[in-house]
């Protein structure tokens, strides 16, 4: 995997709401020092990590590690989650040919806070040429790493180029993580990811595995943000951020868990005396 563009999984220490824990993709395209050095566009990528507790930042051109202390210095607050495990995934399985452009680097989090209380992310940005390979090679990465560490609570996310002509409608049928009903996509088809008007296609995608944490995702909070629309950019200026929008989804906090369980107890109660 190449060190000069590589994804990069950044743990962010700030809290925005009680209620949830929002985890981002966004493939920022080529963050290397003449973005840094555009202003304008750094607001705006401070602006949109600054809205998630957990983001997966793709395309970093960093080989002098100058980047991510000038983003950390921009960030701060309250530690909602911890690294329990981390893991290089190597494709070294006998019989089977290295499909992964970029290797995923797999990591277990820790969340005291959520109602899901750990969960591994597999980050994935492949080439568009091998797209369909790469995203059917996920399952064996979750195969692996489930074994290795026994957990049930999986998300996979990045930059899939799942959309469009990288892969056909016809392709889908061979992509495990797309046949498999146990593997829920949160970002669909019929997203649009890009910033360009001119295009319509669902690049980035988010997958969960474990039904503890498919339960535990706030309803309707699966989404794309339009940065372009929040913070009034024109389309020159969005794409001097980036050509692609973060995909998002937040977790429950514990406490609204336990709240949202003890509301339909009371409502089956209510029922219950009713009947």
């Amino acid at each position: 995997m190449s060190q000069e563009l590589a994804p990069l999984l950044l743990l962010l220490l700030s809290i925005h709401s009680a209620l949830a824990l929002r985890i981002c993709s966004f493939n920022i395209r080529s963050f290397g020092e003449s973005k840094q050095e555009d202003q304008n566009a750094m607001d705006v990528i401070v602006k949109v990590i600054k809205r998630c507790d957990i983001i997966l930042l793709m395309e970093i051109k960093d080989s002098n590690n100058r980047i991510c202390p000038v983003l950390m210095e921009k960030l701060n607050g309250e530690k909602l989650v911890s690294v329990k495990r981390s893991y290089h995934y190597h494709d070294y399985q006998d019989g089977d040919v290295d499909v992964f452009s970029r290797e995923p680097f797999v990591v277990w989090f820790q969340s005291p806070h959520t109602a899901v209380k750990d969960f591994v992310i597999i980050p994935l940005h492949t080439t568009p040429e091998t797209s369909v390979k790469e995203i059917d090679e996920l399952v064996d990465v979750y195969v692996d790493v489930k074994h290795r560490w026994k957990a049930e609570n999986f998300i996979f996310m990045g930059d899939f180029n799942a959309g469009c002509s990288y892969v056909p409608k016809k392709a889908w049928k061979n992509i495990r993580l797309r046949t498999d009903p146990r593997f829920v996509w949160l970002i669909g088809d019929q997203e649009d990811t890009t910033v360009k008007r001119s295009t319509k296609c669902a690049y980035d995608r988010i997958v969960l595995r474990g039904q503890e944490i498919i339960s535990s995702v706030v309803p309707k909070s699966n989404s794309v943000f339009d940065f372009q629309k929040a913070y009034k950019l024109t389309e020159e200026e969005a794409l001097d951020v980036s050509d692609h929008f973060p995909v998002e989804f937040k977790l429950q906090s514990s406490r609204a868990f336990t709240n949202s369980k003890k509301s339909v107890t009371v409502r089956n109660k209510t029922k219950s005396k009713r009947s």
